[in-house]
């Protein structure tokens, strides 16, 4: 049985993740320079067949794609989240928006302790290329009229304990399956008269994308109790 051009895009999809993931820690492990990483990383975004995303990796240590990505196998594990080396990490750092916005997104690194705060604005932090602390990395947020929205990708843990005051702070403590060799990411706050949305989202993946994938998964997953 052949594959539909739908499969064909996922199965390209999902070795383009696998791709990017590897880079990623070839990055933090020293086995390439930042500019060399950056430069992977634009043209795996681009590829548009797993040979070209093969020869991305050829050159480095373990030297090609696990074969799952090229068999066109849906992971059996989390994938693994991006960690760089205790050494490395700042142990504290501010996002700040007052009526105005701030973004921390794409290949950065957090501190263990992060810190934002906005009054009549908003920020994003977008951890799904971020290269995490080990362990546990916490977010502490204060938002008065306003808003902080925070991307996570699979594969770390999330806890979220906040408290909303004529506003919303989201709890997603206990949303998946806790992966003890996973790093940690813990959320809490305030959201006064604002809110705090925490998603799980691929890198790259739109909202639009992640909701036709949360209701493909689930298909699947119905057509698989039938």
């Amino acid at each position: 049985m052949q594959n539909g051009p739908e499969d064909k895009a996922q199965s390209l999809g999902q070795s383009r993740q696998v791709t990017i993931d590897a880079l990623c820690e070839h990055f933090a492990n020293d086995s390439i320079p930042m500019e060399e990483f950056e430069r992977r990383v634009e043209v795996a975004h681009r590829a548009g067949s797993v040979e070209e995303l093969k020869g991305l990796l050829r050159d480095l240590p373990g030297g090609n794609l696990p074969a799952r990505a090229e068999n066109q196998a849906v992971p059996a594990t989390r994938p693994r989240a991006k960690v760089t080396a205790a050494a490395h990490v700042k142990e504290q750092a501010f996002v700040v928006a007052i009526m105005g916005g701030a973004a921390r997104k794409g290949r950065w690194s957090p501190a263990r302790r992060n810190f934002a705060f906005t009054l009549m604005g908003g920020a994003e932090l977008d951890f799904r290329e971020a290269i995490l602390p080990p362990g546990v990395t916490d977010v502490q947020i204060v938002t008065i009229m306003g808003g902080v929205e925070i991307l996570v990708p699979p594969g770390i843990n999330v806890e979220s304990h906040g408290i909303g005051i004529m506003g919303g702070f989201e709890d997603v403590s206990g949303s998946g399956a806790y992966d003890p060799d996973a790093p940690t990411l813990r959320i809490a706050g305030l959201a006064l008269m604002g809110g705090v949305d925490i998603q799980v989202r691929h890198p790259g993946e739109s909202a639009r994308d992640a909701r036709r994938r949360l209701r493909s998964e689930r298909k699947k997953l119905k057509d698989s109790w039938e």
